[in-house]
């Protein structure tokens, strides 16, 4: 597999297709999704779990390579998380004409559907790039439907615009790889809740859920305000490489986290809830 593709893994996507997860990623050069072909190989084969699609790819490719096919010498690999430790691993990706060319070797009463959608998925993206607002209606619809308030998804909207900008400012520190970006963003959650990421998930009940989209009105407004302090705290003392990031990153975390603790002082509980999207309404705490 060559790796001719200049994608930061930390643009990777999860696209949904009938409610299954496809990793993918946005080559902004080439204005091209690349798709994980294990994925797609599990929706299309109907496999019931990640190791049945990727032997079914493993045994596909020796088939294609056997034929001549030189579909597989030119597709890419690219780091993506891992559905099953949620850890960064070479992943075999195809374009979106790869992938065709993919489907038509595997018998499925499901090509013709992902066809479909591969299709919208790719001009969709064109059309966020030339009007940004259609990815936000596009967000609100896919919010609304899985049942959360207008008033949660204002405030999730708002999360991921101060989160743009503290990786943008991430990113101006020296921070490049998307292991340094986790590391921070644990950081940061544990500086301003007292838990890590994945200790924060499991209180909530999740595994590779997004932990945003599972947070309360009240734990979103803790996690933007720690974002806030950090990327203004970093504006102003303008660190360079990790070591420095990470100082900024713990003393901004602290800001939001003496706030939390002083909330709970007055409200005599904890605010970092158990509640989580499998019943948006409980997420809505701000009334």
């Amino acid at each position: 597999m060559s790796d001719k593709t200049n994608i930061n893994s930390a643009s990777d996507q999860i696209q949904l297709f009938e409610e299954q997860q496809i990793r993918s990623a946005w080559d902004e050069e080439k204005e091209e999704w690349y798709f994980s072909i294990v994925d797609v190989v599990g929706v299309l084969t109907e496999q019931k779990d990640y190791d049945g699609a990727r032997n079914y790819w493993k045994v596909l490719k020796i088939r294609l390579k056997e034929e001549g096919s030189e579909l597989v010498t030119k597709c890419n690999q690219l780091k993506m998380r891992s559905p099953k430790d949620g850890k960064l691993y070479k992943t075999d990706v195809a374009d979106t004409k790869q992938l065709l060319r993919i489907i038509q070797s595997i018998p499925s009463p499901k090509a013709e559907p992902f066809k479909i959608w591969l299709s919208k998925v790719g001009a969709e993206r064109l059309e966020e790039i030339a009007d940004p607002e259609k990815a936000v209606e596009r967000a609100v619809a896919t919010y609304k439907a899985k049942g959360y308030s207008d008033k949660w998804i204002s405030q999730r909207l708002r999360s991921i615009e101060i989160r743009k900008e503290l990786t943008d400012e991430w990113q101006n520190a020296g921070i490049k790889n998307s292991k340094e970006f986790a590391m921070l963003t644990n950081i940061l959650t544990k500086s301003w809740s007292g838990k890590t990421v994945q200790e924060y998930k499991k209180v909530k009940g999740l595994n590779k859920e997004s932990l945003r989209d599972n947070m309360t009105n009240t734990e979103l407004a803790l996690n933007l305000l720690a974002e806030v302090s950090v990327t203004e705290i970093s504006r102003a003392q303008n660190p360079k490489g990790y070591e420095e990031t990470e100082e900024v990153t713990i003393a901004g975390g602290e800001i939001a986290g003496n706030a939390r603790k002083e909330l709970e002082k007055k409200l005599g509980r904890s605010v970092i809830s158990s509640a989580n999207a499998r019943n948006p309404n409980l997420l809505d705490d701000l009334q």
